[in-house]
């Protein structure tokens, strides 16, 4: 099995049971559902993972952190957080990172990741050296219509049937909307672009920064041209299914991206941990990659951007 590193795991110690539990089933604590993601992860072959935890959804970062402890040697963990100025503070990021997070993880804002406004953020992170993992592209989530629809998947037309429903009964004024498509949400994939990190870099030159998703469906030229130039911008493979079979079939691994810019991301239940990583490694046959080529884009490349290994440099 190789090493890897896994920059992409969204923490789900705070929403209850765990994917795929019968409702009949008792629901597990936040504990219980860390320490299973932590299980999960080992038998996948992951020697650390960030683990994205969102403060003030289903759980705190105080409580978030604190399930983490007894997974430390596995466990890096990231703010999952909104660098608006009314969410964020370069003083609050700061005391994030006394109470141990090391890393940020920024999706869904309301301007452009590069926009002015944000820049104190940033600017502290720098400072501190936290790593920022930034959503690239349409955010998914909900129906998959590239892969099912309502009119022939039973399903699936359970789901639409719920958001229809949604929709038809918002929430009064003040609450928010359940799931992630239950009306109306400030949200734009023109916010989330490669080209975002591009600024991002020559503002903040010693910023580690990584774009999911491969920059996003759509955008991977983008993401290309950034990371062949900036020094500390990476991009993940995470994504599923059809953003790997793009970096394979159109050369993104090893050709468009050099290895040593790529990462790896599971950003999946943690059932599905192991099935990404089987399907990425057979990716890895196809492109004929050598081992040290596997094990910069597995762990070397992202233990460097976290600090667990030096930069390695070719000699005189």
């Amino acid at each position: 099995m190789p090493k890897i590193f896994d920059v992409h795991a969204h923490y789900r110690g705070g929403f209850g049971g765990r994917p795929g539990m019968p409702p009949s089933e008792p629901q597990e604590s936040p504990q219980e559902r860390m320490d299973y993601h932590a299980l999960k992860l080992r038998e996948a072959g992951v020697a650390k993972a960030c683990i994205l935890a969102r403060g003030g959804v289903g759980i705190s970062y105080e409580g978030a952190i604190k399930t983490m402890e007894p997974h430390l040697d596995l466990v890096v963990p990231v703010a999952h957080l909104d660098p608006e100025p009314s969410s964020m503070t370069p003083e609050r990021l700061a005391e994030l990172h006394s109470m141990g997070y090391r890393g940020i993880k920024i999706n869904n804002t309301a301007r452009d990741y590069d926009d002015p406004a944000y820049f104190p953020v940033y600017e502290r992170a720098e400072e501190l050296g936290m790593p920022i993992l930034f959503h690239m592209g349409v955010t998914g989530g909900g129906l998959d219509y590239a892969r099912t629809h309502p009119r022939r998947d039973p399903v699936a037309a359970e789901m639409y049937q719920r958001t229809v429903e949604r929709l038809n009964n918002p929430p009064p004024p003040g609450q928010a909307q359940a799931g992630p498509f239950g009306g109306r949400r400030n949200m734009s994939a023109n916010r989330m672009r490669p080209f975002h990190l591009d600024t991002l870099s020559t503002n903040f030159p010693r910023l580690k920064l990584i774009g999911a998703h491969l920059g996003g469906t759509g955008s991977y030229d983008e993401a290309a041209s950034v990371a062949r130039w900036r020094h500390f911008v990476y991009f993940d493979l995470s994504g599923g299914e059809i953003i790997e079979r793009h970096a394979y079939e159109r050369g993104y691994i090893g050709r468009e991206i050099g290895v040593e810019k790529l990462v790896w991301g599971s950003d999946c239940s943690p059932d599905e941990v192991s099935t990404h990583v089987k399907r990425l490694e057979v990716i890895f046959d196809l492109l004929n990659l050598k081992p040290d080529e596997r094990e910069r884009i597995w762990y070397r490349n992202a233990a460097e951007v976290y600090g667990f290994e030096e930069p390695e440099l070719a000699a005189p």
